[in-house]
């Protein structure tokens, strides 16, 4: 508890300092009694919290503070999809809080409502089956315009973009959004906090008949996206497939007909971000830093992003998959599922710190699968646990694939850490306190 009411009151104390014009000592007892009281009011109010000094790269420079200074008039409570973008697009660029209440279902009307006139999913099948249209060329066509123009009305419609200066959180412990895609594109400052979100479902998945030797469905639409914004905390959200797990999901032409995208994406130049306390849960493709090996021109230098004290349950890959950033992951368990790819992977120009987290694998599963080599860039990997005892994961990797060895070293120290726990206390301690819910 002590490292979190530190946190809180460091974001209370930014606030004490804003509202009182700079004022540092008190001059008299009721003005102390003043500043006390605010910073009282900041630490019970989770929408007036700010990041803490030091906790992740989200604190460096400016520091991440959100809509913590918002005005009432500037605060807003919403309860349906609709209040929740008219609450976002509230024209200025000072702060602002929205809060939510209970679950707002970005897709309440259902799947049919995005449909483009003459769109006939069954004539989609029957026009692309490999068997008369084959593997060679992807597809085109009629049902294919139609199933595009679907697919852009239901973006168009399930898209909520965060503005600049913006603190969303959830109100009480079953606030969240169903169906929808958080978007916080091109802005600075902001703040996410005490969320479940479920991810949307792709109501259209395009066939790619040439991706994979036997075709493969691909969906749109992450959970949420930071795309080129800087200063972003993402803080006690519990991201997950919910209703819609992929066992849930029908096949097609062979295929598992995907409708989930990722649960979070940091990507094109996005910068200075911090993940903490989060749950992600029960999916595939979760986290990605870095989309494209050929976005150097954006991320070279940037996608400097921490995530601690979260908890990746059931994760098959991407926990995260790295590209370019100086990534800091320290203090998060990993409780790895029997069917899995990898959890932290090494991509294009990445420098992944892995330190002090704690992995619980079933038997079955090789220890040397936690990280996985997709180009040659360093890493450094210290003090984990895998089960509970100390095991070096470059070391075992190497050793399980001598043909994909990775380098030992990410070439830089993390300094921005505001608190590090023992590995051995992480299963523990996140396990009761992160996700939605359970901000103290």
């Amino acid at each position: 508890m002590s490292g979190r009411r530190h946190l809180y009151l460091t974001g209370a104390t930014a606030l004490v300092l804003a509202l009182t014009g700079g004022l540092t000592a008190p001059a008299t007892a009721q003005a102390a009694a003043a500043q006390a009281a605010v910073a009282h009011a900041a630490v019970a109010d989770p929408a007036r919290a700010t990041l803490g000094a030091g906790d992740g790269w989200g604190s460096a420079g400016t520091g991440t503070s959100g809509g913590a200074a918002a005005v009432a008039s500037r605060v807003f409570t919403v309860t349906t999809w609709g209040e929740f973008r008219a609450a976002l697009a509230a024209p200025g660029t000072e702060p602002r809080i929205v809060k939510v209440k209970g679950t707002l279902n970005a897709t309440a009307a259902g799947c049919s409502a995005f449909e483009a006139p003459g769109y006939d999913f069954p004539r989609y099948l029957a026009d692309y089956d490999p068997a008369v249209w084959g593997h060679d060329t992807v597809v085109s066509g009629p049902q294919e315009e139609l199933r595009a123009a679907s697919a852009q009305a239901q973006g168009r419609a399930i898209k909520a973009y965060i503005p600049a200066n913006t603190t969303v959180v959830g109100i009480g412990r079953n606030a969240g959004i169903v169906g929808g895609s958080v978007q916080i594109q091109g802005v600075d400052n902001v703040v996410i906090r005490n969320l479940t979100v479920e991810s949307p479902l792709d109501c259209f998945p395009q066939w790619d008949p040439t991706d994979g030797a036997t075709g493969a469905w691909n969906s749109e639409y992450d959970s949420m996206v930071v795309y080129g914004s800087t200063h972003v905390w993402i803080d006690h959200n519990t991201f997950t497939d919910g209703a819609h797990p992929d066992s849930s999901l029908p096949r097609y032409y062979g295929e598992v007909y995907q409708q989930h995208d990722g649960e979070l994406d940091v990507v094109r130049g996005a910068d200075l971000v911090t993940a903490s306390w989060n749950v992600f849960a029960d999916h595939d493709k979760t986290l990605m830093i870095g989309n494209s090996d050929s976005a150097g021109a954006t991320d070279r230098g940037r996608l400097r992003v921490t995530l601690h004290h979260n908890l990746f349950r059931n994760v098959i890959e991407r926990a995260p998959r790295v590209r370019f950033g100086q990534v800091d992951a320290y203090n998060n368990h990993f409780v790895v599922p029997a069917t899995y790819a990898y959890s932290l992977g090494i991509g294009q120009e990445s420098q992944l710190v892995a330190e002090k987290n704690a992995f619980t694998v079933p038997a079955g599963v090789h220890v040397g699968t936690i990280l996985k080599k997709w180009k040659d860039a360093p890493v450094t990997t210290v003090g984990n646990l895998v089960n509970g005892r100390p095991v070096d994961l470059l070391a075992v990797h190497n050793a399980e694939f001598p043909g994909e060895v990775l380098r030992d070293g990410a070439g830089w120290t993390p300094t921005l850490r505001a608190r590090v726990d023992n590995p051995r206390a992480v299963p523990g301690l996140v396990g009761h306190r992160a996700g939605a819910g359970g901000l103290r």
